[in-house]
């Protein structure tokens, strides 16, 4: 096969050959553990390999040698209309176990399977019917067609702001619904969406760049070298964060403010999933009850975290609260943000937080460790308890020791 190494051709296969070894890893341990944000993460790091190879194997001669040449030419190999919905398809796979790909996740898949049979059309009547050049008469690769180019870079703009808006959405959901948001807030998406959005703007600059100054062949292959270490970073990462949440929920895809609906955790019976769903909203709050309804329930969920010391158990829902006192979440989730002001992650850890300081007081920190402590009083790990101490007293749990000595 040819392949001529040199710098530009080998910097590239290094990052080709090592995003199919992650590809095919996360299929693998997607397949083995039935994970689905691992296989979107697989076809998102295999569209990324496909995306450097015209510039990869133009540097190795391809465009200079037949049959390699017309292989380039008739092959798409940047599927830009498939990028953007498959890192929609990854975050919400990663954040929600109620999602599944269906009828309205195919309709978003249809610009770039059109885009594949208008390449399909072209190779089958410049190769089969004409046997010359029609289609590709002007000698130039139709991947990087400007209206492609331009069109794909909106698709995966507007699913990047979809992804993200998602993900806000998610991150909102979580305080208001477990007391151990601060372990699910996967930052780990953050950063993935962050990294995408480099790759985007890395692909604005050459392009503006490009118009500008008219760039040769080799000064666009430094936006490929920059996008081939982003997705290797993805890569690594990704692979090291593919555990997926446990909270299912679906938005609401009407009105105003946000509202999402908590899913109970049945499996793949969607009709159960939408009759029992439980409006909870994501902003001030929706449906404000009664003062006497109010402080009836501010009472009893009181009782529960004072007197049978709800807090203490690590992995407290707003679910598992609502069932304690016989009711349903919305209830209970107005009435600790109406009657406590406060989100139910915070106002758990607040309780948690109290029970340390309590224990501190009394010496406690002399008998066990500082850790010991806080996951006794309901916390699930360290980073989740420093942040909520300094959160609810200004400082750290060392800082506020020494200041109490």
């Amino acid at each position: 096969m040819q392949f001529s190494f040199n710098l530009f051709s080998s910097l590239l296969l290094i990052f080709f050959i090592h995003g199919l070894v992650y590809a095919v890893m996360l299929y693998r341990k997607g397949v083995i553990n039935e994970t689905r944000s691992d296989k979107w993460l697989s076809l998102f790091l295999f569209l990324c390999i496909l995306y450097i190879c015209p510039w990869m194997t133009g540097f190795a001669g391809w465009y200079d040698t037949q049959p390699y040449r017309d292989i380039l030419f008739y092959t798409p190999f940047q599927h830009l209309y498939f990028i953007g919905p498959v890192i929609y398809f990854y975050v919400q796979s990663l954040l929600n176990p109620s999602f599944r790909f269906g009828k309205k996740e195919w309709l978003q898949l249809v610009p770039g399977i059109l885009y594949l049979l208008f390449s399909l059309i072209i190779v089958t009547t410049d190769k089969l019917v004409l046997g010359d050049y029609y289609f590709l008469a002007s000698g130039a690769d139709p991947d990087f067609e400007t209206w492609y180019q331009l069109s794909g870079f909106v698709s995966m703009l507007i699913y990047f702001l979809l992804s993200f808006r998602y993900y806000q959405l998610y991150r909102k959901l979580m305080v208001q619904v477990i007391s151990y948001a601060d372990s699910v807030l996967f930052r780990w998406v953050r950063n993935f969406l962050l990294a995408f959005l480099v790759m985007l703007g890395f692909r604005l600059l050459f392009f503006v760049l490009g118009e500008i100054f008219d760039l040769a062949y080799k000064g666009f292959w430094w936006y490929f070298l920059f996008f081939g270490i982003l997705f290797y970073y993805i890569a690594i990462t990704g692979y090291a964060n593919s555990i997926e949440t446990k909270v299912p929920f679906r938005t609401r895809s009407t009105g105003y403010p946000h509202t999402l609906l908590l899913l109970p955790a049945v499996s793949d019976q969607q009709e159960a999933i939408t009759e029992e769903a439980e409006v909870i909203s994501v902003e001030p709050v929706l449906n404000k009850q009664s003062g006497e309804q109010l402080s009836g329930w501010k009472e009893k969920v009181l009782e529960q975290m004072q007197v049978y010391k709800a807090y203490e158990d690590p992995e407290l829902s707003l679910a598992s609260l609502a069932r304690e006192l016989k009711t349903n979440p919305a209830v209970i989730s107005r009435t600790i943000n109406q009657g406590f002001g406060q989100n139910f992650n915070d106002f758990v850890n607040r309780f948690r937080i109290n029970t340390v300081i309590e224990m501190l007081d009394k010496g406690e920190h002399k008998k066990q460790t500082l850790l010991g402590i806080a996951f006794d009083c309901g916390f699930n790990s360290k980073a989740t308890f420093n942040r909520a101490f300094k959160k609810a007293t200004g400082m750290s749990p060392k800082d506020w020791l020494e200041k109490n000595r």
